[in-house]
């Protein structure tokens, strides 16, 4: 951890974007780490149980809404399927 509590990975300053970890997280990706099938976490999408954002055709979760919805904003999903 780092100051203000965030992951080091997070909170470390990048000059390229494409080196920095993803501000969202797949719908597939929130499934493994709930432990629930992918269509269940779909449903859940679709019932606003799990914050989402569309767009397009494309569902992203963001990941510090995820983290705030799970109780554990200074957690890195990445650890909890370990």
């Amino acid at each position: 951890m780092i100051n203000g509590g965030l992951p080091e990975q997070w909170g470390t300053p990048v000059s390229d974007p494409s080196e920095a970890p993803s501000l969202t997280i797949t719908v597939g990706e929130a499934a493994r780490y709930l432990g629930i099938g992918r269509n269940s976490a779909y449903e859940a999408v679709r019932r606003n149980e799990i914050p989402s954002i569309r767009i397009g055709r494309r569902i992203v979760i963001p990941r510090h809404r995820f983290l705030e919805w799970l109780g554990a904003s200074d957690a890195d999903p990445d650890d909890a399927h370990r």
